[in-house]
């Protein structure tokens, strides 16, 4: 892997974790420093961590990373109920039935509200249901707008990984819309599509926001 790759895909998974906060000021030495690379490959990865729009310049001299709050998590699932319902539609009329058949299946196995999946291995079915939509749509336009969503999801995942409630609801709906691109109907994988995205986006905004008991102000 090349030094820049390795800078990228370790700032990355630190502001997609929240190691790195909004608002913490990434400066191109002190990062190389502590990565353990030189400058060079450093400036590139912090150059497209800020063409993702994941660090922005906060001053003329002074990158920090973005911030992400409920307003851009609002924008971020309006373009991703566009891309992936589009997606969806898309795979069921061109992709390997059998391939999502194997991955209905998969959800419907899976119980995360009796233990039996943990966070880790949903999200690696999740990113297995990806890669199928990604070569089912056979659209590099598309698959490459809904990496970048992808990207910036992960940092609104991480406020919402810990409800087991929705977890096991996401699963259901998962394996819905596998299961209608297995039968290639377009219509019911976009609207199961549509569905799910509604309830992951509530339930994120919850996370950030819950809603004060009856009656307090």
């Amino acid at each position: 892997m090349r030094a820049s790759d390795r800078a990228y895909a370790a700032l990355l998974e630190e502001i997609q974790s929240g190691a790195l906060p909004p608002g913490t000021v990434i400066g191109e030495v002190e990062q190389a420093e502590r990565v353990g690379v030189s400058r060079t490959p450093m400036r590139e990865a912090i150059g497209r961590l800020s063409a993702e729009g994941l660090v922005r310049q906060q001053s003329p001299r002074v990158l920090v990373v973005s911030g992400f709050d409920a307003a851009d998590i609002r924008a971020l699932f309006e373009a991703r109920r566009a891309l992936e319902e589009t997606a969806a539609r898309l795979a069921a009329q061109r992709g390997d039935r059998s391939a999502f058949a194997v991955l209905a299946a998969a959800f419907g196995r899976a119980h995360p509200e009796t233990g039996e999946l943990a966070a880790d291995d949903y999200y690696a079915l999740i990113a297995r249901f990806d890669a199928e939509l990604d070569a089912a749509v056979d659209n590099a336009y598309l698959v490459s707008a809904l990496r970048t969503i992808r990207t910036h999801l992960a940092r609104a995942r991480r406020l919402a990984r810990d409800n087991r409630d929705r977890l096991a609801a996401s699963v259901s709906e998962h394996a819905l819309i596998a299961e209608a691109i297995s039968r290639g109907d377009a219509e019911l994988a976009a609207h199961a599509t549509h569905v799910h995205l509604h309830h992951a986006l509530s339930s994120i905004l919850h996370s950030i926001d819950p809603p004060s008991p009856e009656g307090t102000p």
